[in-house]
This record gives C-alpha cells, structure tokens and sequence, in this order.
C-alpha cells in the first residue's frame, strides 16, 4: 500500500473514531463541527436529528477575513469561535459537542473550540 492510500485510510478511521464518540456522547445536543483548510477555517453548529446546520462562521466571510495577512492563523480562528458563539446565543443555542474530525486538537482548532467556550458556548 503507498503512502498516500495509506494516510487517507488513516485519516478516515480517526474521523469515524471521533464522530461515533462525538454521536455516543451528544444526548441530543448538537454538533459543532470543523473544518480546516490550508488557508481557512470553517465551523458550524448541525443538528443530527433535523439534519440542518443552524449556524455557522468562517473566515471567507468579510468581518473576518481581514485578521492578518492569510485567515488561516489563530487570531482568525478565535474570532470565528467568538462569532460562531455570538450567532448560536441569538438561535438560543447554549450547548453543543464538539466534532474536531481528523484534526488534532491543537493550534487553530484549539484556539476555536477555546474561543467559542470564552463566548458563552458549553463545547
């Protein structure tokens, strides 16, 4: 098996691993879910159960974009935490589980997740 079969084979099983943990610890609570490219960071809050997500924050949007000379930096992915935080109080949203994905909990997706906490999010 080459190289890359083999890290997109391992990608995918530490996806299923977090989501089905993510899934067995929800209680009905929604998902805040990440993704990260290169040069953006994307998260949003979905409901399993409808199926729909009920917010959502990157930093391709305009208020953000502006942080630094790329978006894909911590400060950006703290702003869109505190974003996503302040749009899912205005939808009376409190709590969610948080859905890192394949990604490690650290840097960017760390600084997110502590963002969102700081902005009255129970993650």
């Amino acid at each position: 098996m080459n190289t890359l079969k083999r890290s997109q084979k391992t990608t995918k099983r530490r996806t299923y691993r977090v989501r089905n943990r993510v899934r067995k610890d929800a209680h009905g609570r929604p998902r805040l879910s990440v993704f990260r490219s290169n040069r953006h960071i994307y998260a949003q809050i979905i409901d399993d159960v409808a199926g729909k997500t009920l917010v959502s924050a990157s930093t391709v949007e305009p208020d953000i974009a502006g942080v630094g000379k790329f978006a894909g930096n911590i400060d950006a992915a703290q702003k869109v935490g505190k974003l996503l935080a302040e749009r899912a109080k205005e939808h009376g949203i409190t709590a969610a589980v948080f859905d890192r994905g394949s990604y490690r909990y650290h840097g960017r997706v760390a600084a997110l997740a502590d963002a969102a906490r700081d902005g009255g999010l129970n993650v």
